[in-house]
């Protein structure tokens, strides 16, 4: 008979929120298995900057141990901020004088730090999860896509927007939110592209207009990362070819007819191919009961859109919350999972509220309106 391996913490995903909570676990004498579809970690690119926030992303970095390292990476310049309108006309700007408590930083580089912190073989690369399955105590058996299996006494979601650990907890689905992205990255920005370095900026950017929008930022390679948001149905992006970057910029930019040709050239002058992205959320407060031995965090507990940046955050946090909890509890991992779950669902269900009404506020007819009255009314 063959023996099922055992590991007493499972982790499915090996994003921000899992790796976290590997470390703080490892922090605190815990040790951890994280399974990652990935063949290795460089088998795609991360994503762009992120803001990390002091109450939240940077408590959860200072629980791995790890806050000074990640000061050291900061993008410099990466706080500030440009919006304009359609018209490419500058509304609001802010420069970044050192001050602020939202440091950005590169994804790839936040995620390689979590990475190195943690012990050799951590995480196991190639690991495809397929399902999971209670076996009754609290434990759970996870099936993986090779055909073995393995068990555990604690198994965390951590496996993001269509987590396949989920459904152990709620059949909550994510749902489009009527905003579609198409991603463009313009290399080496002040070189070959000083034009669109100069709109921009040297932080974040937002040129808003009538349920339309470009927002952007610069990255710590010089490159503009530039996210062009549409409001349309779900079908829109069906209907264009991908495959041709020719005829998806000229697809795109039709919905960008009357806007300056500075903003257009954001799209129109990218490098390589573009790349689209529905944007989808659970419902707002989403949460289930306690069920024995499991629960989730990140994206798999609340997936939220990305209009107030609160997403990695709030992974960073459920990983060290969740790791705290469970070395307060020791031997008794009910106790620590109920009270992750009584910080972690108010906390999501605000943040969840605040990204969805800030998505409302980008894509008003008069935009970029609300979002200068938002910034006006904090300061």
């Amino acid at each position: 008979m063959t023996t099922v391996p055992h590991h007493p913490v499972l982790i499915v995903g090996a994003g921000l929120g899992g790796l976290t909570l590997a470390r703080v676990l490892q922090v605190h004498g815990l040790d951890a298995t994280v399974l990652d579809l990935d063949a290795s970690p460089a088998a795609r690119t991360q994503g762009g900057m992120l803001d990390i926030h002091e109450d939240s992303g940077q408590e959860a970095l200072r629980a791995a141990g790890l806050h000074a390292e990640f000061r050291a990476l900061v993008h410099a310049g990466g706080e500030a901020l440009r919006v304009l309108d359609r018209h490419a006309v500058v509304r609001r700007e802010e420069a970044d004088d050192g001050s602020g408590d939202r440091p950005e930083i590169d994804r790839g580089d936040l995620r390689d730090l979590l990475l190195g912190s943690l012990r050799d073989g951590t995480v196991r690369w190639g690991t495809k999860v397929t399902g999971a399955r209670p076996l009754g105590g609290g434990r759970h058996e996870v099936t993986l896509a090779d055909g073995t299996a393995l068990t555990t006494d604690l198994l965390v979601g951590a496996d993001g927007a269509w987590s396949r650990i989920r459904p152990l907890l709620s059949d909550a689905q994510p749902a489009y939110t009527g905003v579609s992205f198409v991603e463009a990255d313009l290399r080496d920005a002040d070189t070959r592209h000083p034009g669109s370095g100069a709109v921009i900026g040297s932080g974040f950017f937002f040129a808003l207009g009538h349920g339309r929008g470009f927002l952007a930022h610069r990255e710590s390679d010089g490159s503009l990362h530039v996210y062009a948001a549409v409001r349309a149905p779900e079908e829109w992006l069906d209907g264009i070819d991908f495959t041709d970057t020719g005829a998806a910029k000229a697809a795109v930019l039709a919905e960008f007819a009357d806007w300056d040709p500075s903003l257009r050239a954001l799209v129109a002058d990218a490098d390589g191919p573009l790349v689209p992205r529905r944007v989808h959320a659970l419902p707002v407060g989403h949460r289930w009961d306690r069920v024995p031995g499991v629960t989730l965090l990140g994206d798999a507990a609340h997936l939220m859109s990305p209009f107030a940046g609160e997403g990695a955050n709030l992974a960073l946090l459920d990983g060290a919350e969740l790791a705290l909890a469970l070395a307060k509890h020791p031997g008794d991992t009910e106790a620590a999972l109920a009270a992750y779950e009584e910080g972690m669902f108010p906390r999501a269900e605000a943040s969840a509220a605040e990204s969805a009404h800030s998505g409302e506020i980008l894509f008003r007819a008069d935009a970029p309106q609300g979002l200068l009255d938002l910034f006006a009314a904090h300061g």
